[in-house]
């Protein structure tokens, strides 16, 4: 490798990291926030949620490594030309092809990287984060250990222990139950305790009365000296866990179980999510030559043109949306797993004869002129309209 593609590599990969490490962040965050509930309502350890907040991770990777690397390529190429390093690259005799080729390992990196993470490493990660989670639920004792704090264990079922006495004991037991359509059922213990009877788990509770009330506003007070409240149904959840297409791995959705209900109901699902791990890798590539054929040319800086980076990522983001609802309707409607492979093939296809020809991909300037005005004319009435609030208001104050 030349001298002047290692400079270029090395500004791009500089440049990609920290795309990718920001990009990931923000992702990462809003994925993280939609489980925060494991602590707040399964009161489970700060420990418990971090561990399943890391197992998000490789399922956004493959995601958001295309975006940085298109962020970074056109970033790199658009500065290097601000910079007249492209006019010097360039009035030196140094074809496109010199530009190209770092970009190009860069890209095929990234691929290699999206690719044994989407097949790999994720399926096996969103396994073990299903289960986690599902443990977390069916962990009575979790649960109940904070005192004085209603959980809630099922829809419909609350469960509070006032207190823990020494021996495991628990005190001032109250379960509110609604399950059942047409009456509500409430239990009061002031003692009681978890017995383990094989794979099953009984709340035992002591000394208290159970109030029914029906629809029509009917209550029943039953006073009881003990009485075993059955919780195994909610604590086999642990061991009851639903996979779906995107929780299997590479080798099962090449062969998947006949037996497996899932895939007896939905077969369309299993084919759909096998393709698209085979085609969703190759994103990082189409990203890296979209990128080369906006900003891999000299250009001057007198010429009207929208920023690179802005043209780069518009044009990416719509090819990766065309991804997204084939992917969508791949499941249901078979022809559109052709559309997986085809949109990538074509926008690489016509990436590579903009970079061949020597021409630049861009956008309309005059999208960018209509724009523009749009802003212009908006903020002009924004400002007209304060001006008229404010001659109306002062005109009803006097």
């Amino acid at each position: 490798m030349k001298v002047v593609e290692r400079y270029i590599m090395r500004r791009a990969l500089t440049m990609f990291l920290a795309a990718l490490v920001w990009t990931l962040a923000i992702v990462w965050t809003t994925q993280v926030l939609a489980k925060i509930d494991l602590v707040t309502d399964n009161g489970q350890s700060a420990l418990t949620f971090f561990e399943v907040a890391a197992l998000i991770i490789p399922s956004i990777i493959p995601i958001v490594v295309p975006f940085a690397l298109v962020v970074a390529v056109a970033q790199t190429l658009s500065a290097m030309n601000t910079d007249s390093e492209l006019a010097v690259l360039s009035a030196a005799g140094a074809s496109r092809w010199t530009i190209a080729r770092p970009i190009l390992l860069l890209a095929i990196a990234a691929c290699a990287f999206s690719f044994i993470v989407d097949n790999a490493i994720d399926p096996y990660a969103r396994q073990k984060n299903r289960q986690l989670v599902a443990a977390s639920r069916a962990d009575l004792v979790s649960l109940i250990i904070q005192e004085g704090t209603f959980r809630k264990i099922d829809e419909g079922l609350y469960l509070q222990v006032g207190e823990r006495l020494p021996g495991n004991r628990l005190g001032g037991i109250f379960v509110a139950d609604s399950r059942e359509e047409g009456a509500s059922l409430t239990y009061y213990a002031k003692t009681g305790s978890i017995v383990e009877k094989g794979d099953e788990k009984v709340l035992m509770m002591n000394d208290g009365v159970i109030n029914r009330k029906s629809v029509t506003g009917d209550l029943s007070v039953i006073r009881f000296t003990s009485y075993a409240f059955d919780m195994s149904a909610f604590m086999s959840a642990a061991n009851d866990i639903t996979l779906l297409p995107k929780d299997r791995t590479t080798a099962y959705l090449l062969n998947p179980d006949p037996n497996d209900k899932m895939f007896q109901r939905e077969p369309g699902s299993y084919r759909a999510e096998l393709n698209q791990r085979f085609a969703e890798w190759s994103y990082s590539l189409v990203f890296a030559l979209i990128a080369l054929a906006v900003a891999g040319d000299a250009r001057s800086h007198r010429e009207a043109r929208i920023n690179p980076l802005i043209t780069a990522i518009a044009i990416a983001l719509f090819v990766r949306w065309l991804g997204f609802f084939a992917a969508g309707k791949a499941d249901r409607v078979s022809y559109y797993i052709y559309l997986l492979y085809a949109i990538p093939l074509v926008a690489s296809a016509v990436s590579i004869w903009f970079i061949v020809s020597s021409r630049t991909m861009e956008l309309p300037v005059s999208w960018a002129d209509w724009l523009t005005n749009l802003a212009k004319r908006t903020s002009d009435n924004w400002t007209a309209f304060k001006l008229w609030l404010a001659r109306r208001t002062s005109g009803q104050g006097a």
